[in-house]
């Protein structure tokens, strides 16, 4: 994407070398304008001057006979990339990315008598390359916008498939009230919670505040896990095979995705967000098999009620 461009006029010049297009992602912390100039004579210091400039405004310049910096205070962070290298011809400026507005910059150097001017666009771009192998392949500032919208579904999913189980099971099973609210309060707590990570994840950018809103979705997710086992042992006796299998599998998932998470936070563009959605993709599946066990299971004991308290209560009055 990138070209190598020169600016140079006659010998008494110096040469500049650098990028001519520079683009910037999400996953940048840092911007880097590159520029190198490779015809210095003196490699003194004292002789050199230094410009940076955004649409010909200065921004940054540093005077090496009284080694002088002036930085314009919207580009507060600017600084040479290596100025131990200065003297080598490595003028290559750093921005914040935050500071790193998009437009046009040139980088101008002067030693003594002789001086040299490089120019070179900064582009904000949405996307990152992924990898070497595949340079055309593209992915998003920290995830895809398809992806994040992937992650944020499903675990919206989580939510209506549980709450689709507990509203299920109040209907045909009567549910002593303390343990209601519990359940309750339970599911609201990790909806709230969730929905807070889903808008500070669903934003552009690799920040902390898109790392703590993943965190959120994914981490009180653990709650989901108890909480299906007591909504299985509202309506079974004890806990069958299969409903051990099920709470199994939803664990699993959590698992998955709690790894797929830590493998994602340091990683920009995330290169196991796959592992992430899989886990949480696993807790949902779970989620729906166990609303579609405790549904048909239900309906099959609808004329044979589960024998709870009262039941024995009353067969045993009945023997009497």
């Amino acid at each position: 994407m990138c070209q190598f461009s020169f600016f140079f006029i006659g010998s008494a010049q110096l040469i500049l070398i650098g990028t001519s297009v520079i683009e910037k992602s999400g996953c940048n912390e840092t911007v880097v304008l590159p520029c190198h100039v490779t015809n210095l004579r003196q490699k003194n210091e004292n002789a050199m001057f230094v410009i940076w400039k955004k649409e010909g405004d200065t921004i940054f310049s540093y005077r090496g006979g009284n080694k002088k910096y002036n930085v314009d205070n919207s580009f507060s962070s600017a600084k040479f990339l290596h100025p131990e290298n200065l003297t080598d011809g490595d003028a290559s400026l750093v921005l914040s990315s935050k500071q790193a507005v998009v437009g046009n910059y040139s980088c101008e150097v002067t030693e003594s008598n002789r001086e040299g001017e490089l120019r070179m666009e900064l582009r904000n771009g949405s996307v990152a390359s992924c990898g070497d192998e595949t340079p055309e392949e593209k992915c998003g500032s920290w995830f895809l916008l398809v992806e994040r919208a992937v992650i944020v579904s499903l675990v919206i999913l989580l939510v209506i498939l549980c709450a689709a189980q507990l509203t299920f099971i109040g209907l045909k099973y009567e549910i002593e009230s303390q343990r209601k609210v519990c359940i309750i309060v339970a599911l609201v707590i990790f909806a709230v919670v969730a929905a807070v990570g889903a808008a500070l994840f669903i934003q552009d950018g690799y920040t902390v505040q898109n790392q703590a809103g993943l965190g959120l979705m994914v981490i009180p997710a653990v709650i989901l896990v108890p909480l299906q086992y007591v909504m299985f042992g509202i309506v079974f006796d004890s806990q069958l095979q299969a409903t051990l299998a099920l709470i199994g599998l939803k664990l699993l998932g959590f698992i998955i995705a709690v790894v797929g998470f830590a493998l994602c936070v340091p990683a920009c563009p995330p290169l196991h967000g796959s592992v992430l959605i899989a886990g949480i993709a696993i807790m949902a599946i779970a989620s729906l098999l166990s609303l579609a066990y405790v549904f048909i299971m239900g309906s099959r004991m609808k004329d044979h009620p589960r024998p709870g308290n009262h039941y024995l209560l009353y067969m045993s009055i009945r023997v009497i």
